[in-house]
């Protein structure tokens, strides 16, 4: 990788900045100063910003706990987006591994890994979404077997996949999904003449939110989290 690059990555400055950085001598590699922006490094190599170390830039792997108000996507001209709730390099860079309504919360996934990203949105890896729902009417058991058997969504000519009701209450229920449609529970629900009036993911494949985080918070995702998808 060019040391630009790699210094910008590590750091969240942007390549401007490392720049005037190098042309200034802040910037060591193996203990000799580097003023070459293109110079390539590898993580084996030392790099030092103002004598500091500067630790390899690494993937980034996080679950965020949606709050409502918020939408997914890198930028929006009405809505803040959930990247601005994220405080940290590269921030901007982070792709949203399966996106929610701006009226829906709960756990969304962040990563700069297109491969692992690709693995938790793609209907072909069968990654499991569950979801909290609240209806406006009672959900009859009939439901049951048609979210099963797959349900035709308006102005599509396929039914759904299979999917999963599990009733809660009269007017709550957890629905697990396998691939991700334009608000494929919401539409589900309005086929049955129904109206979902709340809705809140809790898991992805096995990767469940934390219930210590506050709507807004997010963490960094265990290995264990990172190696189940």
């Amino acid at each position: 990788m060019r040391l630009d690059k790699y210094l910008s990555q590590a750091t969240g400055l942007s390549r401007k900045d490392v720049k005037r950085l190098l042309h200034a001598g802040e910037v060591r590699v193996n203990q000799q100063p580097e003023r070459n922006a293109a110079r390539q490094v590898t993580e084996n190599d030392l790099i030092e910003l103002d004598e500091q170390e500067i630790e390899a830039p690494g993937p980034i792997y996080l679950m965020l706990n949606k709050p409502l108000g918020y939408v997914c996507a890198t930028d929006d001209p009405t809505h803040p987006t959930v990247l601005t709730l994220i405080d940290l390099p590269r921030a901007e860079q982070l792709h949203i591994a399966g996106r929610l309504d701006i009226d829906t919360t709960g756990l969304v996934l962040l990563t700069d890994d297109g491969k692992w990203s690709h693995r938790v949105t793609s209907p072909r890896h069968k990654t499991g979404k569950v979801y909290r729902v609240e209806t406006a009417d009672p959900i009859p058991a009939s439901a049951i077997e048609q979210f099963q058997r797959g349900i035709r969504l308006e102005s599509e000519p396929f039914p759904t996949k299979p999917a999963e009701l599990q009733l809660l209450g009269e007017r709550e229920a957890l629905v697990v999904l396998h691939e991700g449609r334009y608000h494929q529970v919401k539409r589900m629900f309005a086929a049955l003449g129904n109206r979902v009036t709340a809705l809140h993911r809790e898991r992805v494949g096995s990767i469940l939110l934390d219930a210590e985080l506050e709507p807004g918070e997010y963490r960094e995702l265990t290995q264990q989290e990172i190696d189940s998808i």
